[in-house]
């Protein structure tokens, strides 16, 4: 019994650090992930000067991302660049569930997309542009597994945009494949299938 406590608390509290700036939630840890959790963790800023105020993003970034949310199909070159700049967002994980070996939603998936489209459309997150990030694990070939992420990332984006009428420019879907593995001492783990969501330019920074 005391061991089950132990591993019911260690999921709860199981928040990691990506790429040494943004915060990452995994849902296979923690459970779904509430609209209210989704909201905190994209709003709140870990980039910050000495200060304590939030780093401005530069206007290259800026420009970047204001670029690839136009562009339909993102180059390897395209895909680097917002990963470098997604390294220093705010930044959640989720797990959506999709149906087998597809980029089809399955219904299990419903509750955290709700969750998720209740988040972006709040008034914190209304009008950021947000990236949707889709990995897997390196089970399967490199070919196949960009293209399978890349599918599931603008499965989402659909999702969004019929359901919530999100702006589709204010959606960036990019998908990394297995070469963002979370876990690469276990490549096939499940936590590597994920939706990354990242808040790359918040609403004022989105207007300029």
């Amino acid at each position: 019994m005391m061991i089950r406590q132990i591993k019911f608390s260690l999921a709860l509290a199981a928040v990691v650090l990506v790429g040494g700036s943004g915060i990452s939630m995994t849902a296979a840890e923690a459970g779904e992930v509430s609209s209210q959790q989704i909201r905190d963790q994209l709003k709140t800023s870990k980039t910050r000067s000495l200060s304590g105020t939030r780093a401005a993003m530069s206007p290259d970034d800026l420009a970047t991302i204001k670029r690839v949310s136009r562009t339909r199909s993102l180059s390897a070159g395209d895909r680097e660049q917002i990963a470098a700049i997604a390294a220093k967002r705010p930044t959640i994980d989720l797990e959506i569930n999709f149906d087998y070996n597809s980029a089809t939603l399955s219904p299990r998936a419903e509750p955290q997309l709700k969750s998720l489209g209740d988040a972006l459309t709040s008034s914190d997150l209304k009008n950021s542009i947000v990236m949707l990030a889709g990995h897997t694990d390196a089970k399967g070939g490199d070919d196949y597994n960009q293209s399978l992420s890349e599918r599931r990332a603008e499965a989402v984006k659909r999702y969004l945009i019929e359901r919530y009428r999100i702006q589709p420019d204010n959606l960036v879907a990019v998908g990394y494949g297995e070469k963002q593995l979370k876990s690469s001492a276990e490549p096939l783990a499940a936590e590597n299938r994920r939706v990354q969501i990242v808040n790359m330019a918040e609403h004022d920074e989105a207007a300029k």
